[in-house]
């Protein structure tokens, strides 16, 4: 007999209840049943009993306890001397009743039998025995014919989890009957009778041999009995401090005693299956009764007490501990048992002081719902009345001496206004209604209506289905995922999905992602409301706003700071930070796909719901096709033309989106830590990855909080900054766009602009050469390709200006997270400052400030920048070009459309526009100086990846060019460039060369430019000599025949150009290069930390697509090995954007702390005019000083730790360069 200790596992795992629910409700699965069947052997008959069922063995058992109809055997197959009755009364009154209720029940028997054997997953009945007893789940009956007289036993199959190896059990001996434990039915040879109701006749030495047998039963059993009668005694002592069964279901002595046996019943089938080693039948039995509220009464906690200890013990054979977690849900278990015993409190209490967890930590590092917080409370304070839960108020500051300035003097002032609304769905665009489009309208109302309920009840069925599913208990089913939201919720989702759907189709992997996204948002947020955690929220975000609310004094703490005290200020209650594991990409696609899959099944129309001509029959709204990219067959959903024809023809002026995909209209939440922050509710990530990497968490995990403080609060001040539209110039672009567009103007043309698609029949084609028909093929691609690309950009459009047009009247916010470099983006993909030409123009600050002495010509210099004009001139000459064009520059702002239109020439007409605007309102202001202005004004950088790499190489002609050294007017390195190669280009022209000849007059900065912005950042020669091609087609006069050979060859000279401007550049690229090709190759992804603390891991891997089945095939991308190629060729580009994020993210806590409005779009600053003297000073210093920093020297030290640590290489050489480039 094994003697269970007393540990930290006993008492953690008896009152850790709800824990031992949630791994319960995890494993959900109804009841199986075993196939009945017979078989006899001499005077020796078996009946399979069902599972379900439980019973006493002894005579007091009630004669049905869970009112289930009992099975018997079919009349006639259990006939021997004595029938089937054991001890007294075995007469022929018993033989007669027998008879009788066996012959009535027999085709019953028969049908559920039969049903039993299709179907799996239905609840087993109890086998009832000649005289009522209800018989143990799993065992046979036994009667075994002597002359002696008669004995039955009770045995049990062999279980199907322990893979047929034997079990017994402890039984109790009478005088005529033996109720023995289940015995291995390998102890007994069985044999199929070959008759019906009648006994097989057998010589005298083989009954001989079956006596023996019985009697071998009956001395095992006898063992046994004495075995169990340990164990009992065990589990009493063990449950002597458990808590007692309820009282108060207790009416009198006879429900009592009914009561008591029913326990009794189940406590000996859970003890039976835990002895047995058989668990997951226990588990599932357990689960099937409390299920129901009419079993569940009959338990008490020392039936959950066996399946906890059996958790226990489990936790305790995979070689874990109990964390802060395990003590945290045994506290709240004895917190909600007003009897629970303060002696076991302090065993608690005790075992967590030698696991070297302190109490406090409880309520900092646990996540509590509801009101599990005050239940642990109550617990500790039953044994320590005094105590209180001290959380650390001592503010940490980031370490690295980049910030140390800035986190000892903080100051801030903001005027925000406080409108707390959570969600915004719907935005409209105005259309001339014509009758036809009404109609249409109307049509397409009542298909969604038909769809609706279509699918509702398609849903229903589908999840009916999956709940009495029998699949495997390893595979997880997606109906718990089904069961999250209400069924019209799912169906809103389907069907808002159609309005997005393009008339070429959309990947089934990309929609089926989007509809599971959305449903996890969904149940994201209820999650929250269901744990009591929005009114908490509610309560502290309506303090944290005074905060920003205020406009007349000075605070000395950070966002992230008053949120962080203000939290610790409400302890109580469920935790802000929730602990909800996100769903896998697997499971988000795989519940997508199901959506999906009852889309296409389910939504059907009419054949002739547009043309009456055609036949009616039903037909699908969806069709699931296949098509190739990159020579991969990939699944694809498209729709069918009358869906299209009925969109387009409705002109529908309602469009839906997503809370989380729009502009928040209250500040966002501060972020606090990693999980936390952004939304209010929608669950946000402040790394962005690609699918299935999770790398960047752990890394984020590891980190020191105080680590990324200054990295939070970069996001933070760049989400604080206040938005708004600017109305009068979203009117003029509403204007064009309703009247067909604009390409010049990058307005997108509706789609009755796009070509038409030539269309040619068999009688004509037979005349073409075989030239021509392809000719005519590729007119045809190229037709659909165009009419394709003008619809992407019409929605698009269409997107950006329904938002613009919604917002109009409010002030809003952009939230902001990271990508694994450190890039910050805004959260809301539609609408935002990093969007094209026509969406930067429509916003402007919220908060105004006076232009002062010299914000009217930061206005008008930052003009000049928009139209592309004056590169190479100094910022005086640029404010002197200027004001000899005021007149213009009034013009375009009074009469856009009509007048001169001379903004319509510049590279950034639509934000040359409002500048105009904002410049007009300006001078026509009394006093300029104190206009107020909401207009921001930009600073971009020239070429940021260049200036990073001169100045990690000390490279001086590199400096200069790119305007790190000062100069008498600012340097172009593109010019520069353009420049350098066309020296080149004249000196091979000279020499004869015939492409250098044909490129005269063709090179110019714009040729070259974005090849020289990539260049830095890991571009090919292959990719560069495409953007060269792709310029030098743009150009008219350039003769097509020689666009190959031109690109060919000015993509050799750009290099070589470069090559000798940033002498260190190569070099420094070279170094990363090789490094990351030797850390892949050792199989490791190339891993480094920012100047700011922030860790970066590459998430390049080789992966391959494998096809899976879920409800339609699908493709799984599975991570490998790093790949080789992509780790070692980003590294360089990936290194400078985490520097160059570094350098933007030390200029916003900078300018925060000197009263600046500050946003970025990536190396281009915004700020307001009277303040961009002092933002261009912030930005110089921390360029400054993240450069005085040995970056390099630091990497070389992170790398070598991390990769080469216990190996002795030469490194002589690094230090060589290192020493020289820093020196």
């Amino acid at each position: 007999m094994h003697k269970i200790p007393h540990s930290y596992v006993d008492y953690f795992i008896i009152f850790s209840l709800p824990f031992l629910f949630a791994v319960l409700e995890a494993r959900i699965q109804q009841l199986q049943s075993d196939v009945i069947v017979d078989v006899q052997h001499e005077k020796v008959q078996f009946v399979k009993a069902s599972k379900a069922g439980i019973g006493d063995s002894s005579g007091n058992s009630p004669k049905n306890v869970f009112g289930e109809r009992p099975e018997v055997p079919k009349a006639g197959q259990t006939i021997s001397k004595g029938g089937g009755q054991t001890g007294k009364g075995e007469g022929k009154d018993a033989s007669a009743s027998k008879s009788r209720w066996m012959e009535k029940l027999s085709q019953e028997k028969k049908t559920k039998t039969k049903k039993l054997k299709q179907k799996l997953g239905l609840e087993d009945k109890p086998v009832k025995s000649s005289k009522g007893k209800l018989m143990l789940p799993g065992t046979s009956h036994k009667t075994i014919s002597t002359k002696a007289g008669i004995k039955t036993a009770s045995t049990v199959k062999k279980s199907k989890s322990l893979k047929n190896q034997e079990h017994t059990m402890a039984a109790s001996k009478h005088k005529h009957t033996m109720a023995a434990a289940p015995v291995a039915a390998a102890n007994v040879p069985i044999r199929k009778a070959k008759g019906k109701g009648k006994a097989s006749k057998e010589p005298a030495p083989e009954l001989s041999e079956a006596r023996n047998r019985a009697e071998e039963m009956e001395r095992k059993a006898e063992a046994k009995a004495r075995e169990l009668a340990e164990v009992e005694e065990l589990e009493r002592k063990l449950n002597q401090w458990a808590v007692s069964a309820r009282p108060e279901l207790v009416q009198d002595n006879s429900e009592a005693r009914v009561y008591g046996d029913v326990q009794r019943s189940v406590r000996c089938y859970l003890e039976a299956c835990v002895f047995c080693g058989d668990i997951d039948r226990a588990h599932r039995f357990l689960l099937s009764h409390h299920r129901m509220v009419s079993r569940r009464n009959l338990l008490n906690i020392g039936l959950y007490n066996i399946m906890m200890r059996v958790w226990a013990k489990k936790v305790k054979e995979a070689g874990l501990k109990p964390n802060l977690g395990s003590y945290c849900a045994a506290l709240e278990c004895m917190g909600r048992n007003p009897d629970c015993s303060p002696h076991l409190i302090n065993r608690v209490l005790r075992q967590m002081e030698e696991d070297g967890l302190p109490v406090d930590e409880l309520f900092s590092h646990c996540v509590f719902r509801q009101d599990e917080r005050d239940m642990v409370l109550r617990a500790i304070h039953t044994v320590q009345p005094d105590f209180q839960s001290s959380i650390n108020t001592i503010l940490q500051t980031c370490s690295s001496p980049l910030v140390k300035d800035f986190y000892t003097e903080v100051g801030h002032k903001l005027n925000h206004e406080v409108d707390i609304r959570q969600n915004m769905f719907s935005s409209t665009q105005d259309h001339a209604v014509r009758p036809c489009c009404l109609f249409q309208r109307d049509l397409l109302a009542v298909q969604r209506l038909v769809w609706h309920k279509a699918l509702v009840g398609a849903l229903r069925e589908g999840k009916i289905i999956l709940a009495s599913s029998t699949q495997k208990a390893v595979r997880l089913s997606l109906y718990p995922y089904l069961c999250l939201l209400d069924e019209k919720d799912y169906v809103d989702i389907m069907i808002q999905s159609l309005s997005n759907l393009p008339p070429s189709g959309e990947s089934l992997h990309i929609l089926a992602k989007e509809l599971g996204n959305r449903v996890h948002n969904m149940f994201c947020i209820r999650m929250k409301g269901h744990n009591q955690m929005v009114d908490k929220l509610s309560h502290i975000y309506n303090e944290y706003t005074e905060l920003l609310a205020k406009d007349s004094k000075e605070f000395d703490v950070l966002p992230r700071e008053r949120w962080w005290k203000l939290e610790a200020e409400h302890s109580s209650g469920p935790s802000l930070l929730g602990d909800e594991t996100h769903w896998p990409h697997m499971v988000v696609v795989e519940l997508g796909t199901y959506l999906v899959d009852l889309m296409v099944k389910h939504m059907k129309v009419n054949s002739d719901l547009l043309n009456s001509a055609y036949d009616r029959k039903l037909i699908p709204v969806l069709y699931h096709m296949y098509t190739f990219r990159s020579n991969k067959q990939v699944g694809f959903i498209k729709p069918h033309p009358i869906l299209t024809q009925m969109q387009q023809d409705a002109m529908d002026t309602t469009l839906t989106f997503d809370s989380y995909v729009m502009p928040m209209l209250c500040p966002p939440v501060p972020w606090t830590s990693a999980k936390f922050g952004a939304y209010l509710l929608t669950p946000t990530k402040m790394m962005r990855a690609v699918e299935g990497a999770n790398q960047h968490e752990i890394l984020l995990e590891k980190c020191q909080d105080a680590d990324l403080h200054a990295v939070l609060d970069s996001l933070n001040q760049l989400g604080n900054a206040a938005w708004r539209i600017n109305q009068p110039l979203l009117d003029i672009i509403i204007s064009i766009f309703n009247d067909k567009g604009s390409e010049k103007l990058d307005v997108p043309p509706p789609n009755s602009e796009a070509p038409k698609i030539p269309r040619y029949n068999q009688q004509d084609s037979a005349t073409f050469t075989s030239a021509e028909k392809a000719h005519l093929k590729r007119e045809v691609v190229n037709a659909k390709k165009k009419c394709s690309e003008m619809h992407s950009l019409r929605m698009d459009a269409l997107y950006k200006l329904s938002i613009a047009n919604h917002m109009r009247d409010e002030v809003f916010w952009f939230p902001h997270n990271m990508d694994f470099r450190g890039r910050t983006y805004p959260c809301p993909p539609y609408f935002n400052h990093l969007g094209s030409d026509v969406t930067r123009a429509v916003l402007v600050f919220a908060e105004g400030k006076p232009l002062g002495p010299g914000g009217l010509e930061w206005l008008k210099i930052h003009l000049v920048n928009l139209t592309g004009l004056k590169k190479r001139s100094s910022l005086a000459g640029r404010l002197e070009y200027a004001n000899s064009i005021m007149d213009d520059i009034l013009d375009s702002a009074d009469n856009p459309l009509i007048g001169k239109k001379w903004w319509q020439n510049a590279d950034e007409p639509w934000q040359t526009l409002a500048c105009c605007m904002e410049i007009a309102n300006a001078v026509r202001s009394p006093d300029p100086t104190h206009f107020i202005s909401h207009f921001p004004v930009h600073q971009d950088g020239s070429c940021n990846g260049l200036q990073h790499y001169a100045a990690l190489g000390r490279d001086v002609i590199g400096a200069t060019s790119v305007n790190l050294i000062p100069c008498e007017v600012p340097q172009d390195v593109y010019s520069g460039v353009a420049q350098q190669v066309e020296e080149f280009r004249v000196r091979d022209a000279e020499k004869g060369l015939k492409i250098a000849q044909v490129l005269e007059g063709f090179i110019s900065r714009k040729v070259v430019k974005q090849t020289v912005m990539t260049v830095v950042y890991g571009v090919t020669r292959y990719g560069g000599r495409l953007q060269i091609e792709k310029r030098l087609k743009e150009i008219d006069d350039f003769p097509k025949e020689y666009v190959w050979d031109a690109s060919h060859y000015l993509v050799h000279q750009v290099f070589s150009s470069l090559k000798e401007m940033f002498t260190g550049t190569r070099e420094i690229q070279d170094w990363l290069t090789e490094s990351a090709r030797l850390i892949s190759k050792s199989g490791s992804t190339v891993e480094w930390v920012t100047p700011l603390g922030l860790p970066i891991i590459q998430p390049y891997h080789r992966s391959r697509t494998q096809m899976y089945q879920s409800i339609v095939w699908t493709h799984l991308i599975i991570q490998g090995r790093p790949d080789t190629v992509k780790q070692k060729n980003a590294f360089p580009p990936n290194f400078i954007h985490s520097l160059d994020s570094t350098h933007m993210m030390l200029t916003a806590l900078y300018c925060y702390s000197a009263g600046l409005t500050f946003v970025s779009v990536h190396d281009c600053f915004w700020t307001h005019a009277i303040t961009v003297d002092t933002m261009n000073k912030v930005c110089r210093e921390q360029f400054v000083a993240l450069h005085s920093q040995p970056i390099l020297q630091e990497l070389s030290n992170f790398l070598l730790k991390k990769y080469c640590s216990g190996l002795h290489i030469q490194i002589k050489s690094i230090k060589f360069y290192l020493s020289h480039t820093h020196g």
